[in-house]
């Protein structure tokens, strides 16, 4: 009898167990899925959602979001998602098609950019160029690089996750929120030890308008004077910005990822300055938004000091 009653339970267990184990199977693949663009955006998205969501990244960090293309996975990715995050103001210039015909098919997206007060460029901003993106009221893409509106970007997610996809953050964003603020602070106390006659900027392209107008630095020009790496650099432009350079008593040169370092170190050289990389667009090995700006604030004051 005994035994029976064993062999019962055993059954029984075994069961329960496997009961359980679909469960959490279905717990697991039934996750929404948030779809973002950007790999800077991306870590922002992921250490807000945590666990609650898997967080997928279209576009590789490292490659330049300006011109990257998605491929047929890529695509079909985007159209399953459950929402999308993107940056907007034209940054993903390749995923544009996608993204549209992802709205058509009725896709949730949040834009990050409508969110911010968004920088536009200003008169006498740069080298006059006959792009669109540098004249001057055109919309600058780059809002990650200025903390506070990050900050305004994940409390409006947070909304948008909660109103949409019925998932309840607000304890994380307000987290989130606060080590944002904190990380304005700690870049601005840094920038202060630079000399107010050195906070001037020239890159390779317009990427530093947010930086530039959060922490008081004067932009001067850019090798590539356009919003987007994907615009042409001309001998005449490279002219005048070596004679910004000179005039505006500039100390560094900063290049990133999408120019050619061979003519930012040119530049450099002609205009008898430092050239200095930087990331703008790229994580770090740990993934973190706050290492790489971080990073980037040390980089530029240790540069301009």
């Amino acid at each position: 009898m005994n035994k029976i009653i064993g062999i019962i339970i055993t059954v029984f267990c075994l069961v329960f167990l496997n009961s359980c184990q679909k469960t959490r199977n279905v717990q697991y693949t039934s996750k929404k899925t948030i779809v973002v663009t950007s790999s800077v955006l991306g870590s922002i998205v992921k250490e807000l959602v945590g666990d609650h969501c898997e967080v997928l990244v279209i576009i590789p960090n490292g490659l330049d979001v300006h011109e990257w293309e998605p491929s047929a996975k890529d695509i079909e990715t985007l159209l399953k998602a459950s929402l999308i995050v993107e940056n907007g103001l034209g940054l993903e210039g390749g995923l544009s098609k996608t993204l549209g015909q992802a709205r058509s098919a009725g896709v949730k997206i949040f834009t990050a950019s409508n969110y911010i007060k968004i920088r536009k460029v200003g008169d006498g901003e740069g080298i006059p160029s006959g792009d669109p993106d540098q004249r001057p009221g055109a919309e600058d893409p780059h809002l990650w690089l200025d903390p506070l509106a990050v900050k305004e970007i994940t409390l409006a997610l947070a909304t948008t996750l909660k109103g949409q996809l019925q998932i309840d953050l607000t304890v994380e964003a307000a987290a989130l929120a606060k080590k944002l603020t904190t990380l304005n602070s700690s870049i601005r106390e840094q920038v202060s030890s630079i000399p107010v006659e050195n906070r001037k900027l020239v890159t390779d392209h317009e990427s530093l308008g947010y930086f530039a107008q959060a922490f008081g630095f004067k932009l001067v020009g850019a090798i590539i004077p356009s919003l987007t790496t994907q615009a042409e650099v001309s001998a005449s432009e490279l002219a005048a910005l070596k004679t910004l350079i000179v005039h505006n008593n500039v100390k560094v040169v900063f290049t990133e990822t999408g120019t050619p370092a061979r003519v930012a170190k040119a530049i450099a050289s002609d205009s008898g300055v430092k050239c200095v990389e930087i990331d703008t667009h790229l994580l770090p090995q740990d993934g973190s938004y706050f290492t790489m700006m971080k990073n980037l604030s040390a980089t530029i004051t240790g540069s301009l000091k």
